[in-house]
């Protein structure tokens, strides 16, 4: 929530922003972190909508599921599968190269549909068991110590999933019209993975009584036993596109910006988009999935390396530039401001590696069980959570020890838009948008280049800009 704060009050996307805390190019680690992530998360999306692919065709096809399988058992998937995956991956690349606007019904649609799937689920659940299952009835088997380490690791688990989003969270809330529209998020967001999370529970619970086969967690699983072909077609289909709209969001568009970001000659959104999705095959995510455990000691083991980073924006917005002190142009401007030390920032760096190290003899027992770290484990069960809080602290300490430079007023997209007198915006003909503005001797074209950046729609297939004595002019078109 407070990464997304500064988003919506910039303007800006995660590659810009993370620019200010860690040089120009020092942010470039942190810009592949982050979108390595994204790339892997959108290959599991993909997967499990493909299941939930496999099911709708079982549901209208039953001889699907004696479908002859032609892979090794080595490869982790059957031919089924790997039909269902290709399936499901053509259905969702042409809404990834679509721009967010124009399926802005997708989410809607999702927003109603998947609650009352949901609900309904649940309910046929509860009332088919005759109760909540195994799960709530038997007694606990942790005490003590034991217990307090268990729950902060699941806990850290959790957090983990959220990991790349509590970093470039400012990839989505920059186009909010007011930062303030931002704080819903932090009830909204923890309510509803809760409440997603408890119905989830209870659901599997109560499986093992419907089906007498033990606790069902894999929801596409549990819809395949599903006796009815309609109920199994339509709740599928609801999960599929749930998953469709998670991963064109929170996946796609993250590792497309950060694509763009990296190489701007060579990818825009779209460019990016696409090659995020490609990758879902390399990433063969059907092997990250093949055991629970392995997929969430993947997840907690990488997140230790995105806490420091989530940490260290979070200290440099609010606490170092006492809330977003930042001047916007120089996000933009080589060997300005924001250059630090050949383009690295050395006070971020010192405490990202500080926030990381204390885990690291975790993260090597995770990669090998066959490396005894004893207690210093137990420093991994929270790695998130520590990791966030001393590269936070650490941060903020540096720079108030050795700053390293005046804070300044913050210098907005919207401060510079005004003060570029001149600027006249014509109407949109033909999905083109045209803006002209007189140049001064003395005007800025980074700044002009920012402001101009947030008033055009990002979502654009060709461009141009003509600077024609003291005349600039920026066209942009629509897909």
């Amino acid at each position: 929530c407070l990464n997304g704060w500064a988003g919506a009050y910039l303007h800006v996307s995660f590659p810009v922003i993370t620019r200010a805390s860690f040089g120009m190019i020092g942010n470039c680690f942190v810009v592949v972190s982050r979108g390595f992530l994204a790339i892997i998360w959108g290959a599991v999306q993909t997967y499990i909508g493909s299941e939930c692919i496999k099911q709708m065709i079982n549901a209208i096809w039953p001889s699907f599921q004696t479908f002859p399988n032609h892979l090794p058992k080595s490869a982790k998937i059957t031919s089924a599968g790997l039909l269902s995956f290709l399936i499901y991956f053509l259905i969702q690349l042409p809404f990834v190269l679509m721009p967010m606007r124009k399926i802005k019904w997708l989410f809607v649609v999702k927003t109603i549909v998947m609650p009352i799937a949901t609900i309904t689920i649940l309910v046929w659940a509860l009332k088919t068991a005759g109760g909540t299952g195994p799960i709530l009835a038997q007694p606990g088997v942790l005490e003590g110590r034991t217990m307090i380490w268990a729950w902060l690791s699941s806990l850290n688990s959790v957090l983990g999933s959220f990991a790349t989003l509590s970093c470039n969270i400012g990839d989505f809330t920059r186009f909010a019209r007011k930062p303030s529209n931002t704080w819903i998020q932090a009830l909204i967001i923890p309510f509803a993975f809760s409440a997603f999370g408890l119905i989830g529970i209870l659901v599997s619970s109560a499986s093992a009584i419907i089906y007498n086969e033990g606790i069902i967690w894999d929801p596409t699983i549990l819809i395949g036993h599903f006796d009815s072909r309609v109920a199994k077609f339509f709740a599928a289909f609801t999960f599929a596109l749930a998953t469709l709209g998670t991963n064109i969001s929170a996946n796609t568009i993250s590792a497309a910006n950060d694509l763009s970001a990296m190489f701007p000659k060579i990818f825009n959104i779209r460019r990016g988009s696409f090659v995020a999705s490609l990758l879902a095959w390399i990433c063969v995510p059907w092997y990250i999935l093949s055991s629970a455990e392995g997929f969430l000691a993947f997840m907690s083991s990488y997140s230790i390396f995105l806490g420091p980073i989530a940490g260290i924006m979070v200290s440099d917005f609010w606490l170092v530039r006492h809330v977003g002190r930042i001047q916007t142009p120089e996000l933009y401007r080589p060997h300005g401001k924001y250059w630090y030390w050949k383009g690295w920032h050395w006070r971020a760096y010192v405490s990202l590696i500080c926030g990381t190290t204390p885990n690291l003899p975790g993260f090597l027992h995770q990669i090998s069980q066959s490396i005894k770290v004893g207690n210093a484990i137990y420093i991994f069960y929270v790695g998130w959570l520590n990791s966030f809080i001393i590269s936070l602290s650490l941060y903020w300490l540096l720079w108030k020890i050795w700053p390293a430079h005046d804070i300044g007023e913050a210098i907005l997209v919207d401060d510079v838009i005004d003060s570029n007198d001149g600027i006249d915006k014509n109407k949109t003909i033909n999905e083109t948008v045209v803006m002209t503005k007189k140049l001064s001797e003395n005007t800025d074209l980074l700044s002009f280049a920012a402001g101009v950046g947030r008033e055009i729609d990002s979502g654009v297939k060709t461009s141009s800009v003509v600077i024609a004595g003291d005349t600039a002019r920026i066209e942009k078109t629509g897909r």
